[in-house]
This record gives C-alpha cells, structure tokens and sequence, in this order.
C-alpha cells in the first residue's frame, strides 16, 4: 500500500509512519517544520526510507508535486485548544492550518481517488455540555456521579461515545476539527473515495513535544524529572482533572483494516479511538506515579480557571470495538515508563522541542 501521511514529522506522524513502514508499506510524508523538534525525526524517517517532502497544507502548489498514493493519513494540525485565542497565536492561522489545509488534502484525495483517514480529536464535543456534568472526586480524581448516563445522552461509565453533542463551544481548534470531519464525509460521498474520522484522546508517548495545553503527559513528566516549576490550574488547584491517554502506534492496526474496508455506512466511519478508563488519569495521579518514579517535587497551585479547561474528558471506545474489534495496546503504565526514559536521555528537551 502506497501511504502518504501528513505531518511526518510530528510525534503521532512520525510513530505511524515508522510502525506503517516496518509492516511493509511504502510511505511518503510531507511536514513543513514550523513546529520545534520536529527536524529531530527527519533523518531517522529517511534512513528507513519514508520518502520526505517539505510542504505545506496551506499552499495548495505545495500538494502538486506530491506522489499518487492509495491512502492519506492526516496528522497535520495545531493541536491546541488555546490556539487563536491564547494571546499568542492567530485565531486566521488557526483555521487556514487545520481547515484550509484539509480542503486542499481533500482535493488531492479527489485528484488521485486516495482514500482519507483524519485523525480528529475529543475537542469535537461540547464544552457546555461536558463542563456542565457532575462530578466528584475520587482517589485525587473527578469522576462523573453515579447515574450520569441518565442525564446526557452520549455519556456513561465508559466515557463520552459519538452521539454526545457536538454543538458549540468547542473551542475555535475543536470547531476546525468538526468542520474538518464534515468536508472530508462529504468529498468522500461526492467524489467516491473512502473516508474515515478517527477521534482520538490524548495522545502520549517518547519524543512527544511537551507543551501544557498540549502532550501535558510528556510535558509534566519531563518537567517532573529536570524540576522545572509545575502548577496545578483551576478546579481549586488540585490537579483534580482527568484525561485518557493512548499510544498512537495502537492505532496502526485498525487503520490497516480501514485501508481494506468495504464501503460503510458515514455513521460507522467516525469512532473514537483512546485508553478508555483504563487509562485515565488525573494530574494529581500523575504527579504521585512520577514522585515514586522519579522523586520528590513540588507543585504550585492556581485555582484560577483557563479557556476552555474541563474537569473530566474520556472517550469511550466500544463502538470501535464493535466495528473492528479494537482496543487499546498499551497500558498507560508502559506509555508513562516510555517517556521518562526518553525524558533521562534527553536532559533538554522541552527547552529543545517547545521552548516557551
């Protein structure tokens, strides 16, 4: 299978490139390396012979020179619900990056009959709904109260499924990765070629680019290790709040099913895709794993609420299952022990990956 995957040189594209490659397929990607440690994968990519392209999605000539493929994979976006509205990046960049950018994708899809996974996010639900569920806290956690289920539609024990609302906010990110999803349903529909929306928790693992509105596992870990200050921020301070966490390489052997797929019906082609309970996991839970890991370290408080910040985001994963009979690889223990012996070999890098 011929794979061109977006924004290669990323930590998720990269992890899929290398895992798509050892597995016999022949990859090409494309990266324009705005984002810091990004050059750091390019070298080991082209010795195992990913064909790199440097491009970006914004320009549509960029795209004009790029192989034929039989599958794109979509990994290139600004993954931060802070971005256009931190005070630091534009709200323009924003949507001309992760919703330009997936027009001009789409019609490459169109030109070359290439079928499309998207890689979206769990932003894509609403944030008045999720921030308006009842919680407690449990074991240094926020849980949803017993019953939950009763009160939204689309949410449970097990998390959040599909059919939770996605009506605004969602955040100027989440609403470029909900506009996204929709253009890719309906190129595929008019133009015939096969499309698959896979929502996806948090992603975390070795070589992410820790920042703390994005790859917050790595970032804390990282810190935890070097002793760089660490805070806590709103819901009281605590660390409180909790997220799931998968490996992206656990996504590689359903998007092997996807390229071999029949066609489906559009509401089976958008599944979530996370750790799941299994994996979730508070701030403060995970600063009590890395002082047993890595030792003692202070943690500042700041109850002060952020844009967009909910105390519980958890997807369930059980359509996934039922559709491709998937479930997550990797423990959350074996993702949090990647990273800290990436974090010990690599003294530096959050300063080098996202300085601040």
């Amino acid at each position: 299978m011929k794979i061109l995957v977006t924004g290669v040189c990323g930590f998720v594209g990269s992890v899929l490139a290398r895992e798509l490659a050892q597995r016999g397929h022949e990859l090409a990607g494309l990266d324009n390396f705005i984002r810091p440690g990004s050059e750091s994968n390019r070298d080991s990519l082209k010795k195992i012979g990913v064909r790199l392209f440097h491009a970006d999605l914004r320009a549509a000539s960029d795209l004009e020179a790029l192989p034929a493929c039989d599958w794109v994979i979509d990994a290139a976006a600004n993954p931060s619900v802070l971005a256009g509205v931190d005070g630091r990046t534009s709200s323009r960049q924003l949507v001309e990056h992760n919703l330009g950018g997936t027009v001009n994708l789409l019609e490459f899809c169109k030109a070359h009959r290439a079928g499309v996974i998207l890689l979206s996010t769990s932003r894509v639900y609403s944030i008045a709904a999720l921030s308006q569920l009842a919680v407690e806290v449990k074991n240094a956690a926020f849980r949803p109260v017993a019953g939950i289920e009763q009160l939204e539609a689309g949410i449970g024990a097990n998390g959040v499924a599909e059919n939770f609302p996605t009506t605004a906010p969602v955040s100027l990110y989440g609403s470029t990765k909900l506009a996204s999803e929709a253009l890719a349903l309906e190129y595929g529909e008019s133009f015939g070629f096969p499309v698959f929306i896979n929502r996806c928790g948090v992603l975390a693992g070795a070589g992410q680019f820790g920042r703390p509105d994005q790859g917050i596992f790595a970032y804390w870990i990282n810190s935890w290790l070097h002793r760089r200050p660490l805070k806590y921020l709103g819901f009281g301070g605590q660390g409180h709040q909790v997220r799931d966490c998968l490996h992206p390489r656990d996504l590689v052997g359903v998007m092997e099913q996807q390229f071999a797929a029949p066609r489906l019906a559009a509401t089976d082609r958008v599944a979530n895709f996370s750790g799941g309970t299994a994996s979730a996991m508070s701030l403060r839970q995970l600063s009590e794993w890395c002082a047993a890991r890595l030792g003692p370290h202070s943690v500042a408080s700041d109850g002060a609420s952020r844009p967009f910040d909910l105390p519980w985001l958890v997807l369930d994963h059980a359509k996934a299952g039922r559709l491709w009979n998937w479930r997550p690889q990797t423990p959350i223990t074996a993702i949090l022990d990647e990273i800290a012996t990436h974090a010990a070999a690599h003294p530096r890098w959050l300063e080098w990956s996202a300085p601040l």
